[in-house]
């Protein structure tokens, strides 16, 4: 009887084995390859290009083009200056910082020059100067001449000017002359000193009992006091110069100027200058931080100011 030989039958679970043990094999291969290739093109990064056709290129590979950014840092551009809020609280600065500063106003800038203890930068002030008369009044002496005040201002180059103007004009019946003209003040001045930061400084309020006690006008009021500095917002945002917000430094809960801060209602006494020079010393903004790709142009300018209507005050000078 014969046998028939069918061999030696393979157990499928070893099959299996034999199947995954050549698959790692392989791709323990391939890994190696990777390694051996990358490692080649790093001791020789001008390995030439293959082009579509497979003839090798002789242009330089991308890789060699490359610029190397490893060490670059990114600037984050800074944004824009915000010119519709006041100048931020800032780091104070010393009385130095002041000496470029040239300080236009009336008598109430005159007071701060004498008794704040600034020691230094131009009094450009006159007691009774006026928005309406910058450019006609004769209001400044200076080496024994006359000038108007953007006269005076055009004898030297500021770093800063500072601005305060608007208690004389409160007995003015002309607000949207305030504003214009003041519009045309800023185009003036930033004409004759492009290189300087303009700040105008808000009001500071009036105590209404006290002035017209001293006066005998009624017409020094903080709710027309407030409206002219939210003009000069307005100005100071539309023809991109800093504010300074010293209303709010200085009044109490009801908007007023305490009676301790003045004698008249209206000029300050030593302690409150000295507080108006600390508030201008940690409230401060760089010329290029506010212009970084320089200025706007100034408006051309009005041949017509415009002039104060006086009709239902008496427009005395007083500050």
């Amino acid at each position: 009887m014969s046998v028939s030989y069918q061999g030696r039958r393979t157990d499928p679970s070893q099959r299996g084995r034999i199947l995954w043990l050549l698959t790692v094999a392989a791709l323990l291969a391939l890994a190696a390859a990777a390694v051996f290739f990358c490692r080649k093109l790093e001791q020789n990064p001008q390995v030439p290009a293959v082009s579509s056709s497979g003839i090798a290129s002789q242009e330089p590979s991308v890789i060699e083009n490359r610029p190397d950014v490893s060490n670059v840092a990114v600037e984050n551009p800074s944004p824009p200056y915000d010119f519709s809020q006041p100048v931020p609280q800032s780091e104070a600065v010393d009385n130095r910082y002041f000496e470029d500063a040239a300080f236009v106003g009336d008598s109430r800038t005159d007071g701060f020059m004498l008794y704040s203890g600034v020691g230094t930068g131009e009094n450009l002030s006159s007691n009774g100067l006026s928005i309406f008369r910058l450019a006609e009044r004769k209001a400044l002496t200076i080496d024994g001449e006359k000038y108007t005040l953007l006269e005076a201002l055009a004898l030297k180059e500021y770093g800063k000017v500072y601005i305060s103007l608007g208690i004389n004009e409160l007995g003015y019946n002309n607000d949207k002359g305030y504003y214009k003209n003041y519009c045309a003040a800023i185009d003036e001045i930033r004409r004759l000193q492009p290189k300087a930061v303009i700040y105008i400084q808000g009001l500071i309020p009036v105590n209404e009992e006290q002035a017209e006690a001293s006066t005998g006008h009624d017409y020094l009021k903080n709710d027309h006091l407030r409206v002219y500095n939210d003009l000069m917002r307005q100005i100071a945002e539309e023809k991109q110069v800093a504010f300074l917000d010293l209303y709010s430094e200085f009044a109490d809960e009801n908007g007023s100027l305490p009676k301790e801060a003045s004698r008249d209602g209206i000029h300050l006494v030593k302690e409150s200058c000295q507080r108006w020079l600390d508030y201008l010393k940690t409230h401060t903004a760089d010329f290029d931080a506010l212009y970084p790709d320089g200025p706007p142009m100034p408006e051309p300018a009005d041949p017509a100011p415009v002039e104060p209507d006086t009709t239902t005050a008496d427009g005395s000078e007083r500050g």
